[in-house]
């Protein structure tokens, strides 16, 4: 018997349009496998169980079925985003628990397009930390259990990396996506700005924010972020020679990489060496104002989302984030400090094609409840763990994390791909050709 667990989404899709299997065989065996594991993983914050059955069915009946890219195929979606008849938590004892009356429009296209979505995913409180843990629950990363699965998507990373389902939906304020992803082993992308519509109303932090896929290979990636952004799944091609510049350095003063990602990022240079491209070290003119720029947009970000809910109801770590942020809302709102650091950038990237960088500088925090910690320690163990990603936050350029290598425990490792704006399909080309060359396991072994 086929077991479909495990399998990618565009196998499943493919089994699906030719009919060798229905959806509801698909999605129960998915459920299935939620709950045997989800109690050890805690990806999910409600699980759609009878919902996701009856639609699993609806996709069945559909005329279109053969040309759905996505016909059948189990999503998790971050519980930040609306799915119709679902509460949107938003990781918080503040939010209203109360149904979404439709679909955020990021929701609406992967229906459209045959995806059924099985369940919502956690996220820490107001998506504001790079650890996934709070009074709703706390994420683990299924490759090591101790670990936390990284945030603020690490609900929806956590789920595809155990295998509950092929693809997860999320999204990348100040590396949300990446981060997560360079955890659990996974392939994600956040497009540039205005790639993937945001949803009307919805927080975007100051336009720093970017909706995306979390998939196991480059090409379930490809055909998720294609259904994102309303486009054909582009031709898989050579990018061609491409300059790229490696870079190991941390954007940030006085954090350092460890050797595990620096070995990976090394390790990719040299796979794209040897696959033609021109490969050479360069740094990125990062300015020394980059980690005031960037906790000024994070903690303003949280300040915007946290105004209209009680605050007794949030978490201290989110309150003094908020209070901090307070003071810095109209300055960030104007943009000028993010069109700033883009003009200083921009020259580098008329020398480079694409940035190769780590994904990030040590592995994750142990799993627990940060939450009970104070603020200091949490921004302390977010910079120190992940000060790679939030610079193309505030230019608004694409980024990928893309596996290469394991850490001593046997983890994933990961680097980081940046391009300039519109060149999402080249840096998902140039992430196949490492796929190619350096393939990783797809799932953590947790059965």
């Amino acid at each position: 018997m086929t077991t479909w667990a495990g399998r990618t989404a565009a196998e499943i899709s493919a089994a699906v349009r030719e009919k060798r299997v229905t959806p509801r065989e698909v999605v129960a065996e998915h459920l299935a496998r939620i709950e045997r594991l989800d109690g050890r993983v805690g990806a999910f914050r409600t699980v759609r169980a009878e919902a996701a059955l009856a639609e699993a069915d609806e996709v069945a009946a559909r005329g279109d079925l053969a040309e759905l890219p996505l016909a059948g195929v189990p999503v998790a979606v971050k519980d930040n985003l609306a799915v119709r008849g679902e509460s949107r938590r938003i990781g918080s004892a503040a939010t209203p628990d109360t149904p979404a009356p439709q679909d955020h429009v990021t929701v609406a296209r992967l229906r459209a397009a045959g995806a059924v979505v099985v369940g919502l995913t956690n996220v820490p409180e107001l998506c504001v930390f790079g650890t996934t843990d709070g009074v709703l629950g706390i994420a683990r990363n299924p490759w090591d259990p101790t670990r936390s699965a990284g945030g603020s998507s690490g609900g929806s990373a956590a789920a595809v990396a155990a295998g509950m389902v092929p693809i997860a939906l999320g999204n990348d304020g100040m590396g949300s996506l990446r981060i997560p992803a360079a955890n659990c082993g996974l392939v994600t992308i956040k497009p540039g700005q205005g790639v993937v519509p945001t949803g009307d109303g919805d927080s975007t932090w100051f336009g720093m924010s970017e909706n995306g896929p979390l998939a196991t290979t480059v090409e379930d990636a490809r055909l998720m972020f294609s259904v994102l952004a309303g486009t054909e799944p582009g031709p898989v091609s050579a990018p061609g020679v491409l300059r790229v510049a490696v870079s190991l350095r941390s954007p940030l003063a006085g954090v350092t990489i460890s050797r595990p990602y620096a070995a990976a990022a090394r390790d990719a240079a040299g796979l794209l060496m040897r696959a033609g491209h021109q490969v050479r070290r360069a740094d990125p003119p990062y300015p020394m104002s980059l980690a005031t720029t960037s906790l000024a947009h994070w903690t303003a970000g949280t300040a915007a989302d946290a105004r209209p809910l009680d605050p007794q109801l949030l978490t201290r770590r989110t309150r003094v984030h908020a209070r901090l942020g307070r003071p810095f809302l109209r300055t960030v709102s104007s943009g000028a400090s993010r069109e700033q650091l883009r003009r200083r950038l921009e020259p580098f990237f008329t020398e480079h094609d694409v940035l190769l960088t780590p994904a990030l500088a040590r592995r994750s925090p142990k799993a627990g409840p940060w939450h009970e910690r104070g603020w200091l320690s949490n921004v302390l163990a977010n910079t120190n763990y992940s000060p790679l990603t939030p610079a193309w936050n505030l230019t608004g350029w694409p980024a990928m994390s893309v596996p290469c290598g394991t850490l001593p425990s046997g983890a994933p490792c990961a680097v980081q791909l940046v391009g300039r704006p519109g060149t999402e399909s080249r840096l998902l080309d140039l992430a196949g050709q490492l796929e190619e060359r350096n393939p990783w396991q797809r799932t953590a072994p947790m059965d």
